[in-house]
């Protein structure tokens, strides 16, 4: 077992030297500022991500600037506005896309919104209105906007179509740049949870979820993003399990948590839920080699097959890069991750 500890060590070590230098370095004392582009709805991890987003902000280490959603139903924007509520947070602006892709399956967990007490009161309440809402595009530009150049982090753990609409807008009323100029303006970095890496061989009839989706706009988003993208794909997320007994017991400070309740309704304990949209939050806010969460690939190009399967191409002047992860560093994550998601909320 020691010897394979410091081969996996060893090896982390060589892709790092191996990766090519990426800008992005996150000032001391300064929390990144992130907005977030979720599907929260599909799978449960995108409440687990939102909770750590949370927990950082408690940290001063990143501020959650906004949420956008490429979930359709109304109900993904009042789960989301129930868990920022419940976390404190209730004004952070939630952008929705009502066309976005329609053929998603129907939430398991969006349900836990509206769960009552045996008062009939909502045991999360929140004040969301769909209907009054910002269009998701809308909203990022208006954040990109207000902010510093290269200010901005931006972390998708859904579908490509919010950011690859972005990319097409034009100027307007909210800013005279286009979408493309205001990312290449005021964002530093894209996190994607998205493909798989080196190469999609999982399973050759169905490329990884956030892709197969909306397979044209994640073709545009790659095309066209102008700064460095890093890619958490579906290896890592596999390889770091959420572990059940943090379901099961870190969140009894409370009587009723939304994102406890949600894994529940989701697919309950035992089961582990894959850390897919975790490990892209978590480079977004600790990219450094400090910590050593993660490797990243050196430089390059993700090439999609016909039906969306990725594949990277090593390029010295690509901007786009993979994580990868060992054994050790699987093994930390696990329970960085699920101390984050876990821990409760500050204290009014």
């Amino acid at each position: 077992m020691k010897n394979l500890i410091i081969a996996a060590i060893a090896s982390s070590l060589l892709l790092a030297n191996l990766a090519s230098a990426l800008d992005y370095s996150v000032e001391p004392g300064k929390p990144v500022k992130i907005i977030f582009d979720t599907d929260m709805g599909n799978d449960v991890d995108d409440a687990l991500a939102l909770a750590m987003l949370h927990s950082l902000q408690n940290r001063g280490e990143s501020e959650l600037l906004a949420v956008t959603l490429t979930y359709p139903t109304p109900d993904a924007g009042q789960f989301v506005a129930a868990v920022n509520t419940f976390y404190g947070r209730p004004n952070i602006p939630i952008g929705v896309t009502p066309d976005a892709p329609v053929a998603v399956p129907e939430s398991k967990y969006l349900k836990v919104a509206a769960y009552k007490d045996s008062k009939g009161k909502l045991l999360y309440p929140a004040k969301f209105n769909a209907a009054k809402a910002p269009k998701s595009v809308d909203l990022i530009r208006r954040v990109l906007a207000s902010a510093g150049d290269r200010e901005i982090v931006m972390v998708q753990v859904g579908f490509s179509t919010n950011l690859a609409r972005l990319l097409e807008s034009g100027p307007d009323a909210i800013s005279p740049l286009s979408g493309k100029e205001l990312v290449r303006q005021k964002v530093k970095i894209l996190s994607i949870m998205a493909g798989q890496f080196p190469q999609d061989t999982r399973n050759k009839k169905k490329p990884e979820f956030n892709v197969r989706w909306d397979v044209p706009a994640a073709r545009k988003l790659v095309a066209g993003w102008p700064t460095p993208i890093v890619w958490s794909g579906f290896e890592i997320g596999k390889a770091v399990l959420y572990p059940a007994w943090s379901i099961d017991n870190d969140y009894r400070y409370v009587k009723n948590h939304p994102v406890q309740q949600a894994y529940q309704a989701y697919n309950p304990t035992p089961h582990e839920r894959p850390c897919w949209d975790l490990t892209s939050v978590a480079y977004a806010v600790w990219p450094g080699k400090d910590r050593g969460y993660f490797t990243l690939s050196p430089a390059g190009n993700v090439e999609f097959g016909p039906d969306g399967h990725t594949k990277f191409v090593a390029d010295k002047n690509g901007n786009n890069y993979y994580l990868i992860v060992d054994a050790v560093q699987a093994a930390r994550l696990r329970e960085v991750l699920a101390a984050l998601a876990s821990e409760p909320p500050q204290k009014k």
